[in-house]
């Protein structure tokens, strides 16, 4: 496989594998010199895990701040110290009381712009230290609440003390936290037991290649197909196909302006865009400058 292929391929992560583990077996199998993820998802978790392969590792940060969609379990009145069912127990609580349209009605109360404190067992880092290391340590630190965004949260079955239930959010919201949350609404607690991602930034369980599918692939020699091309890696991102004169200004890094779009798209809330060239390929991405007018380049392919 040459090491120059660069794209997208999206992963469905088994069970008990980390997302770093995915990614050496991707770049393995690939041969490829650089991959990187967008999103981690905890061993626990399952579903959509975008890699990225070499140049196209340059995207992962507009991957990384797309929304997700998860399908959860939660069981109701168990709190763990982890949040999930990998920690131990250190609450119980009766679920006398806890009805189907409680439930609902605390689901409900997320919906929207909601702040988080951040599971003291997490990948974010203190001083360069992975927040779940220092726990491990008995020095447990917590972040600060931020806010997130909970654009949906569906109920799918309630059967005490197990809630199923899908939710659409923003990038940076801990599901497990979300369970927690719930949990703690309703007086009883609670912690995830199942979490499987079906959606992330415009790629869903169906783009998704298991990773024992792949080895298949690669024994017929039928890899590169699996990938998705730079300039298809973004399906969120509005589009612009760059003029000639406009490829040349890209290609030399020259300021570009309002008047070098011939029929620019216009997306609420999205500044950025993504520039190809007559032939359909990814040469720049490029976002509005605080300067009326006028665009920042935010990486660039062109030769």
């Amino acid at each position: 496989m040459p090491s120059e292929l660069s794209g997208v391929v999206v992963i469905d992560k088994p069970e008990g594998i980390s997302s770093a583990g995915v990614v050496a077996r991707v770049k393995k199998l690939f041969g490829a010199r650089k991959v990187g993820h967008a999103g981690t998802l905890d061993p626990l978790a399952t579903g959509v895990l975008i890699c990225c392969l070499n140049r196209a590792t340059r995207l992962s940060q507009f991957l990384l701040r797309g929304d997700k969609t998860y399908e959860a379990e939660l069981v109701l009145g168990t709190v763990t110290d982890t949040q999930d069912v990998t920690g131990t127990v250190v609450e119980q609580h009766a679920l006398t009381g806890i009805t189907e349209e409680r439930i609902h009605a605390a689901a409900a109360g997320f919906v929207g712009t909601i702040t988080q404190v951040p599971p003291v067992y997490s990948a974010l880092k203190h001083k360069g230290m992975p927040l779940y290391k220092l726990a491990r340590r008995g020095k447990a630190v917590e972040k600060p609440a931020r806010p997130v965004r909970i654009n949906g949260l569906e109920l799918l079955t309630v059967d005490l003390p197990m809630v199923r239930f899908s939710v659409s959010c923003s990038s940076g919201t801990y599901v497990r936290t979300l369970c927690a949350d719930i949990g703690r609404s309703l007086g009883c607690g609670g912690h995830l037991v199942r979490l499987r991602r079906t959606a992330s930034s415009g790629f869903t369980t169906l783009d998704a290649w298991e990773l024992d599918r792949l080895v298949q692939w690669e024994e017929q020699g039928r890899l590169r197909e699996t990938v998705i091309p730079m300039n298809a890696a973004l399906p969120l991102m509005p589009q612009v196909v760059a003029s000639e004169e406009m490829a040349e200004k890209i290609k030399h890094g020259m300021k570009l302006v309002e008047a070098d779009f011939d029929d620019r798209p216009r997306v609420p809330g999205q500044k950025a865009l993504k520039v190809v060239d007559r032939h359909g390929c990814l040469i720049a991405v490029i976002s509005e400058s605080q300067a009326p007018g006028s665009y920042n380049y935010c990486c660039v392919f062109s030769a």
